[in-house]
């Protein structure tokens, strides 16, 4: 594991139930002052240079620990860099009107932008300390930190390699600010919370930023690829569930990152 910078906190999580060969995963608790907010996440630092990282966002009232359980990215890529963010009391239209649980900003400038120089200040740590390659940043996220991938790409363009978000749309807010990129999107059929509608929308819309073909093709198991001539690809995984992540989603995801960083 690549050395810490002092001027974070760090402490030593073992999640239960991961291993990897015969070995225990460990996760790093690491720490961000971000103007008046100390903010925190689940570290996995590989050894090794030139390393992709993923930055898996947790769902509105989640918690870093739920995100590194469900997703376990750090035990389906282990060569990566893997920050399980944890957010910070954010309000929500009709579940949460008075934030009393944790999330992520939904627009530009909600916060102060707090959530957006997180991922900053996370983004220059690990460049800076872990040797993670700019050029294979990822985002994953489900439903509120879906929503937050998607505003990654509006907000911090040419930041991200690929996106992979989970139970979410786009804002029309920012639409206009997005810019073509690989995008593989997980939609639950019977999601309550987010209609699979919106959520075709968005699948659409990012088909034809991405200047991708109308008729798709298979490509894995519940998957659609839509590929584009000069453009990059939009992978829909269609699940017949509702707002999780269902199973096979993250090896999915992975499979998908992967793919991008080959190319």
């Amino acid at each position: 594991m690549s050395p810490i910078p002092t001027t974070m906190l760090v402490a030593i999580l073992v999640l239960p139930g991961f291993a990897r060969a015969a070995d225990t995963v460990e996760l790093k608790k690491v720490t961000w002052k971000v103007g008046n907010d100390t903010r925190e996440a689940l570290v996995y630092n590989p050894s090794g240079t030139n390393k992709p990282v993923i930055f898996a966002w947790h769902g509105h009232g989640g918690t870093s620990t739920f995100a590194a359980k469900k997703f376990a990215f750090h035990t389906l890529w282990p060569e990566a860099v893997v920050v399980y963010p944890q957010g910070l009391p954010t309000p929500a239209p009709q579940i949460d009107p008075d934030g009393k649980r944790s999330g992520w900003q939904k627009f530009p400038g909600d916060q102060d932008d707090r959530d957006l120089k997180l991922f900053d200040a996370m983004l220059k740590s690990c460049v800076d300390e872990y040797g993670v390659d700019e050029k294979r940043v990822h985002s994953v996220g489900h439903s509120n930190g879906g929503f937050f991938s998607y505003l990654l790409v509006a907000a911090r363009p040419g930041k991200l390699a690929a996106i992979a978000p989970v139970a979410a749309t786009i804002t029309p807010r920012f639409q206009k600010d997005l810019k073509p990129l690989p995008v593989l999107h997980v939609a639950g059929e019977k999601d309550p919370l987010v209609k699979f509608d919106n959520q075709e929308k968005t699948i659409e819309f990012m088909r034809k930023l991405n200047g991708c073909d109308a008729e798709g093709k298979p490509a894995g198991k519940l998957c659609t690829e839509y590929r584009s001539k000069d453009g990059p690809p939009v992978v829909a995984f269609i699940h017949p569930g509702g707002h999780e992540v269902p199973d096979g989603a993250a090896e999915r995801i992975v499979k998908f990152l992967k793919d991008v960083d080959k190319k």
